[in-house]
């Protein structure tokens, strides 16, 4: 199946089946799938057969009344999702008008002190244009950076060290302290601050990005190669969870744990202490829609 982007959009017919097989994957029933798109079953059977003969795989298997998707379907299910996505936001984008800013931002960012920055340019910019809505989509570095050279992230936070080839940004410096997360029980939450030593031989959760995590181990030093780590966690608060639960000490940004309450979970700073910058970006050379334009323009009155 080609799908082929031209300048208003794919083609009706394929993005049709693309909804037809979002609709049998959620259903898992062509029966069901069918009433919710008021056609009958068994035009969606042969539409379905049709688009499986012609990529050549195997979409569903077919169980019975039941229908589950195959590998290849759940990958076709993912790539569908982000091309309609892409699709809904590009018509919102070319029916703005100039004298009118509206539409969707979409803002991907991780858990960081710097979000308290958005926050505050968001609400200027919310003050000029209330008209816009702002997507904020949480996960890790690689996914955001990833949504966004597929045109379904618009603006980023990115926390340090981060590949900014092919970005405009602007940096937010020492923003973030790095810390340790542990029950308000625990004999380390007496200390004001801690040391490497208190954390050897101890239950670790460390970030899962390897380059946050070599930062960890030149703090760590030699000691690196020795620590017993438990978990490693994409975002802070799951890390938070594991370590409210006695599960180890996590190690990572204040971010949004420092609004914990510190009767589940306390954070101690790490001495020697390490602060980390975070970036707001976006791709360079891009034709935005205004309402994003706009955002950059707030985004950089604020540096200014």
């Amino acid at each position: 199946m080609a799908i082929q982007i031209g300048s208003c959009g794919m083609k009706n017919m394929e993005l049709r089946l693309l909804r037809y097989f979002l609709t049998v994957a959620k259903e898992q029933s062509f029966t069901k799938a069918a009433e919710q798109l008021h056609i009958t079953q068994p035009t969606l059977s042969r539409q379905m057969t049709a688009l499986e003969d012609e990529l050549g795989i195997t979409l569903f298997l077919r169980n019975g009344k039941r229908n589950t998707l195959t590998d290849e379907g759940i990958l076709l299910k993912r790539r569908a999702l982000e091309i309609l996505n892409l699709e809904e936001k590009t018509l919102k984008e070319l029916k703005g008008k100039e004298d009118v800013v509206e539409g969707t931002i979409t803002i991907g960012c991780g858990e960081f002190a710097a979000v308290e920055t958005l926050a505050r340019i968001c609400k200027t910019y919310k003050e000029k244009y209330p008209l816009v809505q702002i997507a904020l989509h949480t996960a890790t570095a690689d996914t955001v950076y990833e949504m966004m050279k597929k045109g379904l992230v618009d603006i980023a936070l990115f926390l340090e060290p981060m590949d900014t080839e092919g970005l405009d940004y602007i940096r937010i410096a020492d923003c973030d302290h790095w810390c340790v997360g542990m029950r308000p029980d625990d004999p380390l939450a007496e200390k004001e601050l801690i040391k490497k030593e208190d954390l050897i031989g101890k239950p670790l959760i460390l970030p899962e990005r390897m380059n946050i995590q070599s930062e960890l181990a030149n703090w760590f030093g030699k000691d690196f190669s020795n620590l017993q780590i438990a978990f490693t966690s994409n975002l802070g608060t799951n890390a938070g969870v594991m370590a409210a639960n006695g599960l180890g000490y996590s190690i990572s940004i204040e971010g949004a744990a420092k609004y914990w309450r510190e009767d589940i979970l306390v954070q101690r700073r790490i001495s020697p202490e390490i602060m980390t910058s975070t970036v707001i970006a976006w791709r360079r050379n891009i034709q935005y829609s205004l309402a994003v334009s706009k955002m950059i323009e707030e985004i950089n009155a604020f540096q200014a």
